[in-house]
């Protein structure tokens, strides 16, 4: 399956608040937004299929899919079109074997060596990589150190993969994230916690 990762939202439930999930990510869409990563870790797994099946119904003929952050078992359940992994998360070519060769599979990568181990694995394990952080991010303190433009510019150059930055990316600093080659940015604060979700995504989809 191909994936537009020109502009990728990962969902933070807490900054969405009383707006909520399914609507910010409606709004994105329109305003934008290519690809969708559900990710809320303080929901329980009945919860987050809940909330992984409303938006695969709403995101049906948009052309735009759904991941779901670390939980292969819930994108199963729930329809969706693939999950982004961590490297402490279930193995790539665990997730690749269950969920076969259309599921769309991303891969977080913050090291050099992360995405020389990502060259050994067979053609067709992993999609995507998604490389960071890129700047400090408070909605995942837990993130490896920020690797910053130049070390992302590294990174993608290292990558055969097609690659999306994320960690701390708006609208002051997009312009320079894409200067680094990546084939999209991926965004959690500048449209979840944005009075305006669609015109932050066509504001960030726009620049170059």
């Amino acid at each position: 399956m191909n994936i537009d990762l020109t502009l990728y939202l990962v969902t933070d439930t807490r900054m969405c608040a009383e707006r909520g999930v399914l609507t910010t990510v409606t709004e994105a869409v329109r305003g934008g937004v290519t690809a969708v990563q559900l990710r809320d870790s303080d929901a329980s797994v009945r919860g987050l299929c809940a909330i992984a099946a409303a938006l695969v119904d709403r995101l049906a003929g948009t052309g735009v899919p759904l991941l779901v952050n670390d939980r292969l078992d819930v994108a199963l359940a729930a329809g969706a079109q693939g999950v982004h992994l961590g490297q402490s998360d279930l193995p790539v070519e665990s997730a690749r074997a269950i969920a076969g060769p259309a599921f769309l599979i991303g891969l977080s990568v913050s090291t050099a060596q992360e995405v020389s181990n990502v060259a050994r694995l067979a053609a067709g394990t992993v999609d995507y990589l998604g490389v960071g952080p890129v700047f400090p991010t408070p909605t995942k303190p837990q993130a490896a150190p920020a690797v910053g433009l130049d070390g992302l510019a590294e990174l993608r150059r290292s990558a055969a993969l097609p690659c999306i930055a994320i960690g701390g990316i708006n609208k002051d600093n997009a312009g320079a994230v894409r200067a680094t080659g990546v084939e999209g940015l991926a965004v959690v604060s500048a449209i979840c916690a944005s009075d305006d979700p669609a015109g932050a995504a066509t504001l960030l989809a726009g620049i170059r």
